[in-house]
């Protein structure tokens, strides 16, 4: 051992030995367990509540011993807990600015002075985080809350939030989300998972100790996700975050679907991510992180090591170095040993070598470090790596190789590259579609960052100023979605209902109805199936026009041609873009006549009211072009040596369901948004007045947007978003129609995971699109990017 007396410093350094683990103490966490006579109950109004015949959840530490039980709340558990939040709510909405900043700062004190309890009861819960993390949350979350109303004004708090966690989740990633709601001025409702609950609960008395009003937070335990489930059904639930696994996940946006409650999920548990070593690394540096990263007690994500070919025997030997007397890491339990064991095995037949610490036991939940050398991108233990200490290796030739390795994964969520070429550094961080990129260091956080989880990692940015509009709205609107119960459906046939036949009564060819054309990857066309739709009149009683009745194949199509176009679109400048969308303005005001005459054609209004949304969607592109470089990235200042960058980037492949109400201004808004910040989009008209985006096509034609960049497709509108729900390529879709097409998103759009903006038209009829709120600009603008932050560490 490298503490031993028998070796002297220069043995030491020559065989760089791990020295022995320091001993720890669990005293002050064992006390306060034994306080709560180790079965800790509700936190509600700012006290610990034990209901009477409540089942209860035993918690089990790594060795097996009994650490303590928590109770399983009921429905009268959760309806006390609502009311206690509104009310908690409205006293820590009173308060100012300064006084809740208080109150956060007060909090990160008195963490700091019982900081060795809540260590230990983490150690012991296995909920991985340490006390000055959290105090370095508090600090910074009591600054946003000191400068809510200066820094991001016209923005409200949304009232009450549910915070729910799975089993896996550490309560670093939890506080994530609660710190921030608080310190925008909302009340919480934390739903802990098993491993993170008694952490949480240590949390919540420590807060309100330090002055938090009774009710602001509260802490509901229970024995699985459903509690989460049962605590959104509640009227007095604004809003739900969630963080842990990417299956809870799933789970609750599936049993939330209906209820009018905004989900938004952050799936940080279980992702796949790329550890690149380039030629031009420090190798034992990156030998060093790759084994600390990949073989430690508690992994959040599964790592895949990407080595250059260049130096793949030089990290292969120090692999072996460094591995040589590494213990067996535990297993959770045998079932994990035995699917660790299938995929060595599978792993060996498709011709891997293996890189092992020791050789494997015989049996036992436990395996050694192994790393399996000559993997490739689609092993199933790749795709699906096991719950144990594997670490796959696979060779990259060039650096557009290791990028293109490195996106090989329908997760988003972090990467770290290893180079001493600041310039390659920067490249690959920047074409890797990840949330966090960590340039010669790994796993490293602070909250002043914000990150967003790209793909099939997550719906909503967290740190950062970024991440705090999750718990704020416009000072001006109203929640989009009415909250309502679940209607009963089957979801296969949503969408499937055909189009209403309407035969017109005038058979004069004089007076013949026009045909319109979609417009699909830059060009004028039918819909793949050759049918049409009618489109009636304002009054309803005869055939005004026929247009394309779209479906599917034209839904793949269109996002055919707009993932060919996106990624050059979203390199362009954003000062190249702003001048697109200045062009596309004057294009709008070159055709302005025929626009009106469509506008009043089609909705009744008088020519005069036409040409004035005429007028106020020629101001909005240009408000959109004016927005293109100035809402930009940034350096924050961090706590530790090193810069880091914040940077926007685009979702993709957007898919819109417009609106019926003000059909061209409403398009233009959300178009000049999307396409402003780099995405592509397909747009759906409203079925009811789709004949102004179709006669927009002859602006997007005259214009120099590139080709495919904006489809519009008609038809029905649920067979659409059924066809945009059900692709794989769309990141996000907005949506404004029926309370059951709402519902059906909610429920459909998780595999993968897509960033939903609803709107529930039957009830928002009557929203105002030619209002120019700054805060309603910015709201949209925000809906269209993701963040990414790039750490570069220095010396």
């Amino acid at each position: 051992m490298a503490g031993s007396t028998a070796k002297t410093v220069h043995d030491i350094f020559q065989s760089m030995e791990y020295g022995p683990a320091a001993t720890s103490s669990a005293a002050t966490a064992q006390a306060w367990l034994d306080h709560h006579s180790r079965s800790l109950g509700l936190f509600i109004d700012g006290k610990f509540v034990r209901p009477a015949d409540r089942q209860s959840r035993s918690l089990a530490d790594s060795k097996g011993g009994n650490v303590c039980s928590t109770v399983c709340a009921a429905q009268d558990d959760v309806s006390q807990c609502a009311s206690s939040a509104v009310k908690g709510h409205k006293a820590w909405g009173d308060l100012s600015c300064y006084q809740r900043a208080k109150v956060l700062l007060r909090s990160a004190s008195v963490l700091g002075q019982h900081g060795p309890c809540v260590s230990e009861l983490c150690e012991l819960c296995e909920a991985s985080c340490s006390p000055s993390s959290l105090v370095r949350l508090l600090q910074y979350y009591s600054s946003w809350a000191q400068l809510r109303d200066t820094l991001v004004a016209n923005w409200t708090p949304l009232g009450v939030v549910a915070a729910v966690a799975s089993d896996d989740c550490s309560l670093y990633s939890l506080m994530l989300k609660v710190l921030p709601a608080l310190a925008m001025g909302n009340s919480v409702i934390v739903v802990p998972g098993q491993t993170s609950a008694p952490p949480a609960l240590l949390l919540a008395q420590l807060l309100v100790g330090a002055g938090l009003p009774a009710g602001a937070l509260n802490v509901l335990t229970g024995s699985d996700m459903s509690l989460g489930a049962s605590v959104a059904q509640n009227a007095s639930i604004s809003s739900v975050t969630y963080s842990g696994n990417k299956q809870d996940g799933v789970s609750l946006c599936k049993a939330t679907a209906g209820m009018g409650v905004p989900v938004s999920v952050s799936p940080n548990i279980g992702a796949r991510c790329p550890f690149i070593i380039f030629e031009s690394a420090d190798i034992d540096s990156a030998v060093d992180a790759v084994l600390e990263a990949a073989f430690k007690k508690k992994r959040e994500v599964h790592w895949v090591l990407c080595v250059q070919e260049s130096v793949l025997d030089s990290v292969v030997a120090r692999l072996r170095h460094r591995m040589a007397g590494m213990k067996c890491v535990a297993l959770h339990s045998e079932g994990d040993r035995g699917l660790v064991d299938s995929a060595v095995q599978g792993a060996q037949q498709q011709g891997a070598t293996l890189v092992q610490s020791c050789a494997a036991p015989t049996s036992g939940a436990q395996y050694p470090p192994t790393v399996l050398c000559g993997a490739a991108p689609s092993s199933p233990f790749v795709v699906n790596p096991p719950p144990g200490p594997l670490l796959p290796l696979m060779t990259f030739r060039s650096n557009t190789e290791a990028v293109a390795l490195g996106n090989h994964s329908p997760h988003g969520q972090a990467a770290s590259i290893w180079t001493e070429d600041l310039t390659l550094a920067l490249e690959a961080a920047k074409s890797l579609s990840v949330g966090s990129v960590w340039v010669n260091s790994h796993s490293v956080s602070d909250p002043c960052l914000p990150v967003s989880g790209h793909k099939d990692s997550g719906t909503c940015t967290d740190g950062g100023q970024e991440g705090l509009y999750q718990f704020l709205r416009p000072s001006s609107s109203c929640p989009p979605l009415p909250r309502s119960s679940p209607v009963f459906m089957d979801y296969s046939k949503f969408g499937t209902a055909a189009s209403p036949t309407i035969i017109p009564d005038d058979s004069d060819p004089a007076s013949a109805p026009k045909v319109y054309l979609q417009f699909v990857g830059g060009k004028p066309c039918k819909s793949v199936s050759g049918c049409s739709v009618a489109v009636q009149s304002p009054g309803g009683g005869s055939v005004l026009a026929y247009c394309p009745d779209g479906g599917r194949k034209d839904v793949r199509n269109a996002v055919e041609a707009a993932v060919k176009v996106q990624p050059g679109w979203m390199k362009k400048s954003p000062s190249a873009r702003a001048q697109s969308l200045y062009s596309l303005a004057k294009g709008l005001e070159a055709k302005r006549r025929d626009l009106a005459a469509s506008i009043n054609a089609q909705t009744g209004l008088s020519m005069d009211e036409a040409d004035e949304e005429v007028e106020l969607s020629i101001a909005r592109l240009s408000d959109w072009a004016a927005y293109c470089d100035k809402v930009q990235g940034g350096t924050p200042p961090l706590p530790q040596c090193g810069s880091a960058l914040s940077l926007p980037e685009a979702l993709g492949v957007v898919g819109i369901v417009l609106p019926d109400n003000t059909p061209l201004l409403s398009m233009v808004t959300l178009l000049g948004a999307a396409v402003g910040n780099g995405n592509a989009v397909v747009m759906v008209p409203g079925q009811k007045y789709p004949l102004p985006a179709l006669a927009f096509i002859q602006v997007l034609q005259s214009s120099d947007l590139p080709a495919g960049l904006v489809n519009i497709i008609t038809g029905s509108r649920d067979q659409l978003t059924v066809a945009l729900a059900t692709h794989s390529v769309i990141k996000a879709i907005w949506y404004w129609g029926s309370a059951e097409g709402c519902q059906y998103l909610q429920y459909s759009c998780t595999s993968p995971l897509k960033t939903l903006r609803l709107s529930c038209q039957k009830e928002d009829g009557g929203k105002d699109w030619a209002r120019s709120h700054p805060a309603l600009l910015e709201q949209t603008w925000r809906s269209a990017v993701q963040w990414k932050s790039v750490w570069i560490p220095t010396a």
